[in-house]
């Protein structure tokens, strides 16, 4: 027999059976989805990157002299 994996909400800390099932999957619930989409659309989560490069260092664009 196989070992249903379970995981953790995201959200709340729930556990939660990873199943084709679970519609929600990694979350507990609708609920728990919707709060994560909020935070994303808020930008209250952000990718990080490095800092857009200084002007004088891109030589293929021109001066405004």
């Amino acid at each position: 027999m196989t070992q249903v994996r379970t995981v953790k909400c995201p959200t709340c800390g729930a556990a939660v059976k990873w199943l084709p099932e679970n519609r929600f999957r990694p979350f507990c619930s609708e609920r728990c989805k919707q709060i994560d989409l909020g935070a994303w659309a808020s930008e209250s989560y952000r990718v990080p990157s490095s800092a857009p490069p200084d002007s004088a260092e891109r030589p293929d664009e021109p001066s405004q002299d």
